[in-house]
Parts: structure tokens; sequence; C-alpha cells
């Protein structure tokens, strides 16, 4: 009996994202077990502490993303740029917490603040300019499609993402996980210390993805202005924090000689880099995004005025007898 080619084509192509995700789990398990007990073996590139949730919302973040870019239409495929700042913006965040950098991150002071920097302003920064949520949308399975549409989960986005409690949740999260004795405690909890990770993480997407919106509102939650005055409000408080740490005399964070320092940096100065790291990156990524916000008005502008013209033409226009 000659088997049908059609059906046995459609088989294979149910199968294939199956084994897509076996083989995704497979690499995962073969890392999880290598760092557990060859750590000092693995490669610079790989993880120290091999963390899942991150694995999977990376690698499941750039695998959908592919997948929708595939499934949309050229109209609503987004520019080439827009692409390559996901895929950086997603990747950055896999090296600050699956390469060896976690490592160092754990014990020099100033090189945690600068993966909290991409974390929270760089990566984060650059996944929100990316605009993803179409691709990514089109790319996930369609049972997960109505988790993002969930309620309960749109009313807990529309609190965080509210424009009295962004800036404010934006900068506390900052200041919160630096208080010097939380911060020895996360240091020496690793439970708490992949809680730190996550909410700067998700706390930055949430936060430049609401100030980034290239939309005008509406349907934008905010308006240009809004989103002006915002980024002012977390530009100062960093800035202030910022020189603390890197002008002060007094050494706040002993846990990293406890973590013990593998770079051969005296504790102060340790701390005055790392200062310096939310002082003046930090800045500049305000003023970055600024300036983005700036552009998005007048290009917003520029259109309601074209459209404004197209629609005076068309009423100015003859109407036929």
């Amino acid at each position: 009996m000659v088997p049908d080619t059609a059906q046995t084509e459609r088989r294979t192509r149910d199968l294939r994202p199956w084994l897509i995700y076996g083989a995704f789990i497979a690499v995962g398990a073969a890392l999880d077990t290598a760092s557990r007990h060859f750590p000092t073996a693995m490669p610079f590139f790989l993880p120290w502490e091999f963390n899942w949730p991150m694995y999977l919302a990376t690698g499941l973040g750039l695998g959908w993303y592919v997948r929708g870019l595939r499934r949309l239409s050229s109209a609503r495929r987004p520019h080439p740029l827009r692409i390559a700042l996901y895929i950086i913006g997603v990747l950055s965040l896999y090296a600050m917490l699956q390469t060896h950098i976690d490592f160092y991150a754990q014990r020099v002071f100033f090189v945690h603040r600068a993966a909290h920097f991409v974390l929270h302003h760089a990566g984060a920064f650059l996944i929100a300019l990316s605009w993803p949520g179409a691709a990514l949308s089109a790319g996930m399975p369609r049972g997960l499609r109505p988790v993002l549409l969930w309620r309960p989960l749109s009313r807990v986005v529309d609190v965080l993402q509210h424009p009295a409690v962004a800036p404010v949740l934006f900068v506390g999260l900052l200041y919160l996980w630096l208080l010097p004795s939380l911060h020895t405690r996360v240091m020496l909890d690793s439970n708490l210390y992949d809680l730190m990770n996550w909410s700067m993480t998700i706390n930055g997407i949430m936060f430049w993805c609401l100030v980034l919106d290239p939309r005008p509102k509406p349907p934008a939650r905010l308006s240009h202005l809004k989103r002006g005055l915002m980024i002012l409000l977390i530009e100062l408080p960093q800035m202030a924090l910022g020189a603390v740490l890197s002008l002060s005399r007094t050494n706040y964070y002993p846990v990293y000689d406890i973590c013990g320092r593998v770079l051969d940096v005296p504790a102060l100065s340790d701390q005055h880099y790392g200062g310096l790291i939310i002082w003046l990156p930090g800045t500049l990524t305000s003023f970055a995004a600024m300036i983005f916000v700036l552009m998005t008005m007048h290009r917003c502008e520029l259109r309601a005025e074209a459209r404004g013209a197209a629609k005076n033409v068309d009423s100015a226009a003859p109407q036929p007898a």
C-alpha cells in the first residue's frame, strides 16, 4: 500500500516543532549537568551556574521570534535593524546571566553593576526599541497567546506601567537591591540573587517598552510629554546614587571580600567604578531615550499633518454631479 505523501508530510511538519523543543531541552540538560559537575572546565561563554528559567526565556524568546518573522507578511515584518536590536538585546541578557560574566559579577562590585546596567538598561532598552510584540505573538504556540490577554495579567501590567508607578518602581528597585544590608543577603543567597536579576530584567523591559513605544497616544499608553517627564524622573535619582557610591570614602559592600574578589581591585576603587557605571552610562541611556521620544513625537506630528492635508484635499475636491 503506497503511503499518502501529503499525509506523511503533514505528520513530519507536526512532529518537527516537538523535535526542536526536545533538542532544546536536551542541550539545556547537558549544560546544566556540565555546569554542576565541571564548572571550571566550562568555556567562558558557557554557564558558570546554569539557570533554567533564563535559558528557557532567552532560547524560546529567540526561537519564537524567528518563527514569527517567517509567519508575518512582508508588510508587517519589522525592519532589519529592529530585528538586529532584538537579537542583540536578548543575547546580551543571556551573556550577563548564563556565561562566566555572572561568576565575576558575584565577586566584583563594578562587574555586578555593569551586568545590571545591561539587564536593567542597555539590553532591556534594545529589546524595547525593537518592538518585538507582533513577531513573538505570531511565533509562540497558539495555546499560549490567550495568556497575553488574560485579564488578571493585563491588570497587573496596567498597574506596573501606570505613569505614577513605573518611574518609582524603576528607580526603587535599583535602590532596594543596593541597600547594603539587603545586598549582603542577596549575594549570599542564590534564590534572592535570582529574584534580584529577574526583577531588574523584567522591570527594565516593561519600563522601556512604555517609554519607547513608537506609536502615538492612542494606542500607546502615554503621551510623549509624559514619557519625557518619566525619563527625567528616573535620571536624577540614578545620578545621585551613582555620585554617592563613586565619591564616598566608606566601603558599603564588604560582602565582596567575603565572596572573594577575583580581580585585584581595592574595595573602595571597586565601589567607585560601580558608582560611575550607575552615574554615567545610566545618564546616557536616559539621554538616548529622550532623543528617541522627541524623534517619535516629531514623526507622529508629521504623519498627523499629512493625514489632515489629505482630508482637506479630499473635501475640497469637486463632487460629481
